[in-house]
Parts: C-alpha cells; structure tokens; sequence
C-alpha cells in the first residue's frame, strides 16, 4: 500500500449529504475479481446524468482530494466504493461526518478521512466551486489541513490507523511488519520446551 504523509491538490467539492456507497459505485459495475477497474465508473449515475457534476468538469481534472457534505460512505458495507475512489485518484476525503463502515474500510485501504466542523466544510464547498484553483494541503502526520491563505484546522485521527498510513501497511503488512520479532519469540518458545535428555 502506498502511503500517505501530505496530499496537495485542487479539491474536487460534492455538495451533497448521504453519499451511500452505491452512488460511489453502483452495483452493475461490481464484475471484477480485483481491485483496479473501478475508477472509470465512480459516481456513474451522476457524471452521466449531469453535466455539471463536479467530475465531468475540467478545473477537477487530476484532484485527490473530495470534500463533500454529511455521512458521506452510507449504505452497504461495500469495499468498492474505497477502491473506486483510490483508482480515480482521490487519496483523501473530507466531510462532514462518515459511516462507520466506510471509514473503516478506507483506513485499510490507503484513504486518507477527514473530519471538519460543519462550518469549515460549508465554506470549503462554496469557495471551491467558486474558484477557477482552490488548492487544499493536507498533513497526515502534523493532523492539519491547510487552506488557501494559509488558514489552518487540526483534526484527530486514530493513532494505529495512522501508523499504518503513514507507513504503507495494510492489516496484514502491519502483522508481517513484526515478522522478526514473532521469529524470535517462537525460537525462544522451542528452546523453552526443548525436552532434557539424560
């Protein structure tokens, strides 16, 4: 998994609530057996329905980091949905609020979640659809995102899941990262149980 210290990018603003996981990738696209694929039909339903949905547009063009409205990642506990969105690019998502399941899955997975008060993301759409660029850092390790004109907002993360982020490590590559030390206790274990011989 790649991983995740800062992402500087033009944001890409959704200004909706209750992004369910089947808006993210609708069910009729869920045919592959791995996890590319996927990005070409994020938000399907939207991009060929309107026009001026944020991703059918030029200005977003290459943008890693969402922001959109309240309980963004609702509705089935689909995985597809995080792969989606890492395959188009998106490398953060900021929100309101996100459920549970998502943000689980997209820890695991290598999105970066954040979460802002209501009235900085109200702000952060407007201003972003307003403007031609509207460049956003985000610092994973610092735990601030950074706005244009240099304002500042910290947000709390989960200490493990950032580890891993930072890092690169999915759940498993977490457990195999202590490969060595498991190693030394089972031979220790052996030498422990070894029988005595007389």
């Amino acid at each position: 998994m790649e991983p995740v210290k800062t992402i500087n990018s033009q944001v890409l603003p959704i200004a909706m609530k209750d992004i369910d996981t089947d808006l993210i990738i609708p069910a009729q696209y869920l045919t592959s057996i791995s996890r590319g694929g996927y990005g070409e039909n994020l938000f399907r339903r939207l991009k060929d329905g309107d026009p001026n949905f944020a991703f059918n547009q030029p200005k977003y063009k290459g943008a890693q980091i969402l922001v959109a409205d309240d309980n963004f990642g609702c509705g089935s506990s689909r995985e597809h949905a995080v792969w989606a969105l890492r395959d188009a690019g998106i490398k953060a998502v900021i929100s309101k609020s996100f459920a549970d399941i998502f943000y689980n899955n997209s820890a695991k997975n290598g999105l970066l979640l954040v979460t802002l008060p209501a009235e900085v993301i109200d702000r952060i759409l407007v201003e972003a659809a307003a403007a031609e660029v509207y460049v956003v850092n985000v610092d994973l390790a610092g735990q601030y995102i950074q706005l244009p004109g240099d304002e500042r907002h910290c947000f709390t993360f989960d200490d493990f899941r950032k580890y891993c982020l930072l890092n690169g490590l999915d759940d498993i590559e977490y457990i195999r990262s202590y490969e060595q030390d498991v190693q030394a206790f089972r031979a220790k274990q052996q030498s422990y149980f070894q029988p005595v011989l007389a």
